[in-house]
């Protein structure tokens, strides 16, 4: 329990700094890319802190993250809507995270709004479902 709580802390710190970029309606290069960055930081942390939410109050051991937002979408976290978004979203982390491609940095910049609203509702749903 503890160690969810340190994440859901670290969770916000991080989707406050992702929030702070994604809301600019036009982005320099390299505000472009800090932001991508800062996405892939609050979505490996918000991931593991659905993870540990499943761990702790539902008994769910899942390891990866498309796992845990399928399960996520099962007991009521998630929207089927939603779901199809996050994973979406998983698969747009792993390319960003292989290669940097620049055609695909400002697809996904514009997907960010989204992402980032995504983010923050399953964060908010995590943090004030149980505690």
């Amino acid at each position: 329990m503890e160690k969810l709580k340190e994440r859901l802390a670290l969770a916000e710190r991080a989707m406050s700094k992702l929030e702070e970029l994604a809301s600019m309606d036009e982005w320099t290069e390299v505000e472009r890319d800090a932001m991508i960055q800062r996405f892939e930081f609050s979505y490996e942390i918000l991931w593991k802190c659905a993870k540990d939410y499943l761990r702790v109050f539902e008994g769910i051991d899942a390891a990866s993250p498309r796992r845990v937002i399928r399960e996520c979408q099962r007991i009521g976290i998630l929207s089927a809507e939603q779901t199809e978004m996050a994973l979406r979203m998983s698969g747009d982390i792993n390319l960003t995270t292989h290669t940097y491609d620049e055609e695909f940095a400002v697809e996904l910049s514009a997907r960010m709004k989204d992402y980032g609203k995504l983010l923050r509702n399953w964060l908010e749903k995590i943090r004030f479902d149980r505690h």
